[in-house]
């Protein structure tokens, strides 16, 4: 039996609010010098260059690998106790990243993921309540983006290598064909009382590479919080989340250029606020003139067009993370009337023909430093 979702008011509340278009940005107000938190999606606006003191705070920063990308947390201290609490924090997050892992990969022999796909179409598999968590969430934003957010997209990622196996080869349109019908939200079955989940049809994969490192980043903010940091940043590969002030000021974030990403095109000011960001950029390759990359259509079993990034900005980095994905694949009309609909969900869109498109509760917090550069 195909368990009901249980979620937050604050996520599952009607979709009240009435659609509003997004409006082009184009103005050049300002610049800043740039700090890079690392060379993926995101950057963090420098702190004006000068020394930490006493009175304004100390910065702790620690990274690492995690998950398959560099995982960096950074936290403001003020006290004579706080730095080596935030390190404990930090080393406690590092962990719980490396227990995810172990439970969601693809790549790890003993994990949930792995063991629910071997036994798909035969029977039900005991996973954990982190794995059913995800699951749900999944199958959420599957049904906010008509699908095109699906889990089940697994058989498409045996043949669309874009992970540490990436190979730079198109599928055959013929090994397209026999994968989509086993692409199929719908058709993974989850039963918290057992404390099992099911892929009802042989041959199903699910992938949660498109929402578990979000779940990482939301727990990783659960953790740090517990530990009494209130001042902090998580940034896992495209997936951040900024709790409180950096050095007081809120956070000043950068979003990289698609098609030049050691360079910032925009930046938001935000506070106690995830944010993820999709694009065809990090993985991808070009073949004949023509881009491909990782974010697969699940109606078409080819790399979505219409978006070049998607940035969404939320309260939770779960939801933030799929939905980054799902918005990308929709394309920006369709992905930004969802925006516009959902609560407590923002975003900015670069198009494939290189505008950019700003939600309209966001707009305020967002500055177009310099248009994003052109290309294919």
């Amino acid at each position: 039996m195909l368990a009901r979702l249980s979620w937050p008011n604050h996520l599952v509340s009607s979709f009240s609010r009435t659609a509003r278009a997004g409006r082009l940005l184009r103005s050049e107000r300002w610049r800043r010098t740039l700090m890079t938190v690392a060379l993926t999606s995101v950057a963090m606006l420098a702190c004006g260059g000068r020394a930490p003191t006493p009175e304004t705070g100390r910065l702790v920063e620690r990274s690492r690998l995690a998950m398959g990308s560099s995982l960096r947390l950074s936290a403001w201290t003020t006290g004579k106790g706080d730095e080596p609490r935030a390190l404990r924090a930090f080393d406690a997050v590092f962990a719980e990243f490396e227990r995810l892992d172990g439970l969601l990969s693809v790549w790890r022999g003993d994990s949930d993921v792995v063991r629910l796909n071997a036994a798909a179409g035969r029977h039900p598999v005991q996973v954990g309540p982190d794995t059913r968590t995800v699951l749900h969430a999944a199958r959420q934003i599957s049904e906010w983006t008509d699908g095109k957010f699906d889990a089940t997209f697994g058989p498409l990622a045996e043949i669309w290598k874009f992970d540490h196996d990436q190979d730079n080869t198109i599928p055959t349109s013929e090994a397209i064909e026999r994968r989509l019908r086993l692409i199929d939200y719908t058709a993974v079955e989850i039963d918290d009382q057992r404390g099992a989940a099911f892929l009802t049809r042989p041959g199903m994969r699910v992938h949660l590479g498109g929402i578990g490192k979000g779940y990482a980043v939301e727990r990783a903010q659960q953790m740090l919080h517990a530990h009494g940091l209130r001042n902090f940043m998580i940034q896992s590969g495209g997936d951040l989340y900024a709790a409180g002030r950096q050095n007081g000021r809120l956070w000043r974030l950068g979003i990289a250029d698609p098609r030049d990403p050691k360079r910032i095109f925009g930046a938001l000011e935000l506070s106690d606020r995830t944010f993820s960001t999709s694009g065809d950029y990090e993985r991808t390759f070009q073949s004949g003139g023509r881009r491909y990359h990782h974010l697969i259509d699940p109606d078409l079993g080819r790399p979505a067009r219409g978006c070049r990034s998607v940035t969404i900005v939320a309260k939770s980095a779960l939801l933030a993370d799929g939905l980054s994905t799902g918005v990308f694949i929709m394309g920006p009309t369709a992905g930004l009337a969802l925006i516009e609909r959902l609560p407590d969900v923002e975003g900015v869109i670069v198009t494939d023909s290189n505008e950019v498109i700003v939600s309209t509760g966001l707009q305020s917090a967002f500055t177009l430093i310099a248009p994003p550069t052109d290309g294919p």
